[in-house]
């Protein structure tokens, strides 16, 4: 799958029985329980799909992290693919904030010692309870405690939930911490409200909940070139499927091409460039297909094949069908110049 995390076999120094007293320089990755050691000791487990990372998922992870160190166990993340809902009912796959990939660098920076991805399959969705406890939790990741939302359920027809799991905990031996869900004026954070605040083309809004501004990625694919005839050449960004795009529109936003390599004309690896990005099916010219297209102010750069993020800040305006060619370039050189003026303010508050 497009942006799904690549399996880490096990290496390294002995991290499974002895004190757990430092992090490894990378995040371990495992997809499903073959991949955890046979003589794997205990640990500090935190379940949930974690879509966007968003601060609700950072306080949890937090609360995860601090209890694996005080008890001197790394701390697991286990998540899911493909998102359950995909399973449970067909076709009802939300929109996706993050990539398995992302979700796994930013559970890194978070402190988590293991990302595990484990398969969502009609199998696993059967597993009563009962079942899921004892066949996941306790004899194969041997969890001290768990940390979960308050609102969290599992198992079959999700009948399990934060009371089941401590009363399971006592039974087996590990302790469950229900954290309640992060809220600000009256808005508990979810991926489902960013979702919401995305699909609105609300970006601040998505930016508070997320802690950092909502990141479209993709592969940079041939289009049309219509924005190089214009003046405005574009990079065409081909996002996974079910990525979450915001609403049609122009936007402020960061543009990085991902990963590490040579440099791309004027465009650095990793570095940060504005853009003005347009997303929508260009109705002046009857466009039919919906895109995704970033103009790199100032750069010159053939990013054919990159894979790049987007990271919007702000929607500069609805789309709109212009009259004539010579109304759309007008309009987009106030686009520009406006996207320099959101980001160069996005920069001072970052710096401040």
């Amino acid at each position: 799958m497009s942006g799904s995390t690549a399996v880490i076999r096990w290496a390294g120094p002995d991290v499974t029985r002895r004190q757990w007293t430092r992090r490894l320089p990378i995040v371990l990755r495992w997809r499903g329980l073959d991949e955890v050691p046979a003589d794997w000791g205990r640990c500090v487990l935190t379940i949930g799909v974690f879509d966007g990372v968003h601060r609700g998922h950072a306080q949890l992870i937090a609360r995860a992290v601090t209890a694996a160190r005080k008890r001197g166990v790394p701390s697991v993340l286990m998540t899911f693919d493909p998102h359950p809902m995909e399973v449970v009912r067909p076709g009802s796959h939300p929109a996706q904030l993050t990539t398995l990939q992302r979700r796994a660098e930013l559970a890194q920076d978070l402190g988590i010692d293991v990302f595990c991805v484990m398969p969502f399959t009609a199998d696993f969705m059967k597993l009563t309870p009962e079942r899921y406890v004892h066949e996941i939790l306790v004899e194969r990741l041997h969890v001290a405690e768990v940390v979960v939302g308050d609102n969290f359920t599992f198992g079959k027809k999700a009948l399990g939930n934060v009371d089941l799991l401590r009363e399971m905990g006592a039974r087996f031996g590990f302790a469950v911490d229900g954290v309640q869900l992060l809220a600000e004026h009256a808005v508990t954070f979810s991926s489902t409200y960013i979702r919401s605040c995305v699909d609105a083309g609300d970006m601040e809004a998505a930016t508070e909940a997320l802690g950092r501004p909502h990141r479209v990625e993709g592969v940079v694919v041939h289009g049309d070139k219509r924005g190089r005839e214009l003046g405005f050449p574009t990079a065409n960004v081909a996002p996974p499927m079910f990525s979450a795009i915001p609403a049609d529109g122009v936007y402020a936003a960061w543009f990085t091409v991902l990963g590490a390599g040579e440099e791309l004309g004027t465009v650095v690896p990793g570095r940060r460039y504005q853009a003005a990005v347009s997303v929508g099916t260009n109705p002046t010219f009857s466009g039919r297909t919906r895109t995704v297209e970033a103009y790199v102010l100032d750069t010159e750069a053939d990013l054919y094949g990159q894979h790049v993020a987007v990271d919007l800040v702000s929607r500069i305006r609805g789309m709109e069908k212009f009259d004539s060619i010579e109304s759309l370039i007008a309009a987009m050189n106030r686009d520009v110049d406006r996207a320099r003026e959101i980001l160069s303010e996005d920069a001072e508050r970052s710096v401040g």
